[in-house]
């Protein structure tokens, strides 16, 4: 965001030395220990954040890896229950017209949303119950979704792409954003499809192949919308960094529609297919399978369409020559990024 400047600032000859009256930069020892200690604080508080998401994650995978340790071929059911997901963050990696996104930080936004998945898992644990306990399965389930479930999740997955990526030179384009955010999508799909296999798994008393090969399918059939939530908020982020005056309103947007979205998915899949075998000839499966479908397709199409309208006016006004100017800052950040 642009710089305020000081009244004297305004008025005064530009040979004026104003430091500490209307300007400031570190100059003196005590200047530079106060930048070196706010750096310190700054990332020192990030890394805190990504050592507990760590911890907590490390403890929720206990389970699936003794599982896998104990019955190895359930190791490739978690890899092919996110390959619909991969398929899809690949599709929107793909529909970026401007640059290609640097490998590391696609790894890195992937194991930050595998990180920060663990978080919201724990809200939820500690959320649902009460909520559910104080007003009533339906009304408290409902609330929990759009309340809890989904603000937290699609926000845990764009801190994922903001700590990191976003602070990057290579992130420098709106599309980026949605990019970015599908990578998010993919990483907390992953860790979250992992759990449900295993539990699932794990409570099974014969056929361990097949209820996983059953759940697998199901989380398939899932974790396409966790990629899609988060690209819609991520290539709202990306609007963010290119419009510093407006960032703020401009992300909050992207997390509601990411957010009421996911909540809507998570309120209807168990009332939804029982309507339609009700009304038409399906399985209870086969109605499970049509509706996250139809959804997913549903608000694929919104987010298709708003990569399609960058890529038609990029191609249209793309420049001839020279390097793209790069964004302003929409905040302080100790790196000058």
């Amino acid at each position: 965001m642009r710089r305020r400047r000081d009244p004297v600032e305004r008025s005064a000859d530009e040979s004026r030395d104003l430091q500490e009256v209307a300007t400031w930069e570190p100059r003196s020892r005590l200047d530079r220990l106060s930048l070196s200690l706010y750096r310190g604080l700054f990332f020192g508080v990030h890394w805190i954040v990504v050592a507990t998401a760590a911890l907590i994650t490390l403890a929720l995978l206990v389970q699936p890896a003794v599982l896998v340790v104990e019955e190895p071929p359930v190791a490739a059911f978690f890899g092919l229950s996110i390959v619909p997901a991969a398929a899809l963050a690949a599709f929107i990696w793909y529909a970026d017209v401007t640059t290609n996104e640097p490998l590391g930080l696609l790894v890195a936004t992937f194991v930050l949303a595998v990180l920060f998945a663990t978080f919201a898992a724990v809200v939820n644990s500690v959320a649902g119950p009460p909520m559910q306990a104080i007003l009533g399965p339906a009304i408290g389930s409902v609330l929990f979704f759009f309340l809890i479930v989904g603000p937290v999740e699609e926000t845990v997955k764009l801190l994922a792409v903001r700590v990191f990526a976003y602070r990057s030179d290579t992130f420098d384009a709106v599309i980026d954003g949605a990019v970015y955010g599908a990578v998010a999508g993919l990483g907390f799909a992953a860790i979250e499809n992992a759990i449900y296999i295993s539990a699932t798994v794990a409570e099974a008393d014969a056929g361990l192949l097949g209820v996983a090969a059953g759940i697998a399918t199901l989380r398939g059939l899932v974790g396409p919308g966790h990629v899609i939530y988060s690209a819609i908020a991520g290539y709202y982020l990306g609007l963010a960094k290119f419009n510093p005056e407006h960032a703020g309103p401009l992300v909050v947007k992207g997390l509601l529609i990411a957010a009421v979205v996911h909540a809507t998915y998570n309120a209807t899949v168990g009332v939804v297919p029982g309507l339609l075998t009700a009304a038409v000839p399906l399985s209870t499966e086969g109605a499970i399978v049509t509706y996250v479908i139809a959804y997913n397709v549903a608000i694929g199409y919104f987010l298709f369409r708003k990569l399609a309208r960058y890529r038609r006016t990029y191609r249209t006004v793309r420049p001839t020559d020279g390097d793209p100017p790069a964004p302003e800052r929409t905040e302080f950040d100790p790196d000058g990024r």
